[in-house]
């Protein structure tokens, strides 16, 4: 391995990448706010605990910023975004890594214990698969792997990512043990990056149209507002559509559905700005060369 492999903040070429030290910096972002809150987390009622809820958000959401990697660098018409996406995904499986030996920890280090609650409990069995899962997509996210198992082997071994996310987003929701609003949340937006995906599929395009990035954030925050009521009416017995008469109610919170809609607005915001700003910009410098 050469030395390059370790100077995360360099791209292939060797030239210091901004882009790349920004995406150092938030990956280093969750440590620097530990230590922040250092005080407060040793003064809580269960230090540890506090670490392993953190490292897993974390990790979901490092895992998030990876998958959106490829919607993003097409709508804002940003190619090198693609070189980030190996390091979001390695730095996601390390605070999964971090998440689990503070589990150990937790239970200090009691292994029958440990194998007893990781084959018994259904949301550790769920985080526990999700974990593999990103263990063997780490240690084969390197350039030699690609080579060894080939472009389309590699890729195919890799769209498990869809799978794991979807796990990781189970467990979730399963140790969250009141408000759902954050999973929730998180369900819109990972809806939104599959749903992305399997249009652009079914359309055989490589970008989406404005028009619609539109319909598709409309019905992904619609999907969001349906799954929450549904959820909330199985799990405490009420009507979904008691729930839904509290969308209105922002007095009561913004619920997950506007959150996601917020977001998907910003998105088609995006794409409308960078369209105007990539078709402007060849009749500007067609009038410079006349």
């Amino acid at each position: 391995m050469n030395a390059l492999s370790w100077q995360l903040w360099r791209d292939r070429r060797g030239n210091v990448s901004t882009l790349r030290i920004a995406a150092l910096a938030l990956l280093l972002f969750p440590l620097a706010k530990a230590l922040f809150d250092a005080d407060a987390i040793a003064n809580g009622a269960r230090p540890l605990n506090d670490l392993i809820h953190r490292a897993g958000f974390w990790a979901l959401i490092f895992l998030g910023l990876s998958l959106a990697v490829t919607p993003f660098r097409r709508i804002a018409r940003y190619g090198n975004l693609i070189d980030v996406r190996r390091m979001l995904g390695v730095g996601t499986f390390c605070y999964v890594a971090a998440h689990l030996v503070l589990y150990f920890a937790d239970q200090r280090y009691d292994i029958a214990k440990i194998f007893h609650e990781l084959t018994t409990r259904v949301y550790l069995i769920v985080g526990g698969v999700a974990w593999l899962g990103l263990a063997v997509l780490a240690a084969t996210s390197t350039d030699g792997m690609v080579r060894r198992l080939g472009g389309m082997r590699w890729r195919r071994l890799h769209q498990a990512i869809y799978a794991i996310a979807l796990l990781a987003l189970i467990h979730y929701f399963q140790q969250t043990k009141a408000d759902v609003t954050v999973p929730t949340f998180a369900a819109g937006l990972l809806t939104w990056l599959m749903a992305y995906r399997l249009l652009a599929w079914w359309r055989d395009a490589n970008e989406l149209s404005t028009l619609h990035l539109l319909g598709l954030s409309v019905l992904v925050s619609l999907l969001t507002f349906a799954g929450e009521a549904i959820g909330i009416g199985i799990t405490f017995g009420v009507s979904p559509l008691r729930v839904l008469d509290s969308v209105f109610d922002f007095d009561a919170g913004i619920r997950p559905g506007w959150q996601v809609l917020a977001a998907g607005m910003a998105v088609v915001i995006l794409d409308l700005v960078r369209s105007r700003w990539i078709s402007r910009a060849p009749r500007s410098r067609t009038v410079v060369a006349e």
